[in-house]
């Protein structure tokens, strides 16, 4: 009895072992049956990406070059709407910067106030009081005070209707170089003109307005430094005085050793002050120029 009570556990054990095995193999069959059709999908879809290669083209015929035409480019210097374009703009800024010390030089008043102002200076004695760089400053800015009008011209007839797109450049230039040419012949002597005219070769012109600029030019800048030569041996006569005045009372005391230079400097000074000889030299120098 006790035999048959333990066999029949021992027949459920192998019953339901035997269930198990069943199971692990249908899920193997079940995974390798999966993993298969992963694998042959997998290579159908790289089977399928593959793209065969074209047959090359053949190459085009070269087209017949353009019987018509010059063969010449042009550069359009202006906008769409007509104006000149910014780059065109800052290459003229450029130029007019590269050559603006001798438009200053020759041009404007600028000579004849540094030379006066400089000739001043050697009429005191004072040989780097006050010096170039203030002498130069002052000059430059009272040039831009007698030139203001013909600034303003320029800027009014010339320059705003040119970057507006109403002028092109050379009708800009010729508008511009009217109240320029105007200012320099008033203050250029017919004489002048005339010395100009016969070392060029060229005929007598009818009238000033005939007159080149080429020869203008010269012809301002000879009448500037006579100008400013006949200012400067005025303003050099009153301390040409004092020093004779000092020298002959020097001389006169028996001090020859001493230079009069170093006792006639403070009464130049002084006088210089007393006569307030900065205001009257810069008036006379404006009242000197015709405005426009």
């Amino acid at each position: 009895m006790a035999a048959g009570r333990l066999g029949a556990p021992l027949a459920a054990d192998r019953v339901s072992a035997a269930r198990t095995g069943r199971i692990l193999l249908l899920l193997l069959l079940g995974v390798t049956v999966v993993a298969g059709f992963l694998m042959l999908t997998t290579t159908g879809a790289h089977a399928a990406g593959v793209v065969q290669p074209t047959a090359p083209a053949a190459p085009t015929a070269p087209t017949a070059p353009a019987t018509s035409g010059t063969g010449g480019f042009s550069v359009d210097v202006n906008g769409p709407d007509g104006t000149p374009s910014s780059a065109v703009v800052t290459l003229i800024g450029i130029t007019l910067l590269s050559v603006a010390p001798a438009l200053l030089l020759m041009m404007t008043s600028f000579t004849k106030i540094f030379v006066v102002l400089a000739m001043t200076r050697n009429a005191l004695g004072l040989q780097s009081i006050p010096p170039n760089q203030v002498i130069a400053g002052l000059a430059l800015f009272l040039s831009l005070f007698v030139m203001a009008p013909v600034i303003g011209h320029v800027n009014d007839d010339a320059l705003q209707p040119y970057l507006a797109g109403h002028l092109d450049f050379t009708q800009a230039v010729e508008v511009a170089t009217k109240p320029i040419r105007t200012f320099m012949l008033h203050q250029t002597r017919d004489e002048d003109v005339a010395l100009i005219t016969r070392a060029a070769g060229q005929d007598n012109p009818r009238s000033m307005a005939d007159v080149p600029m080429t020869t203008v030019i010269p012809a301002f800048i000879i009448s500037e430094l006579r100008s400013a030569f006949i200012i400067g041996f005025v303003i050099f006569i009153p301390f040409l005085v004092i020093d004779l005045v000092v020298s002959a009372a020097l001389m006169s005391m028996g001090m020859m050793m001493l230079p009069p230079v170093m006792i006639s400097l403070p009464f130049k000074i002084l006088l210089f002050v007393l006569v307030d000889g900065w205001g009257l030299i810069i008036t006379s120098l404006i009242e000197s120029y015709h405005v426009v």
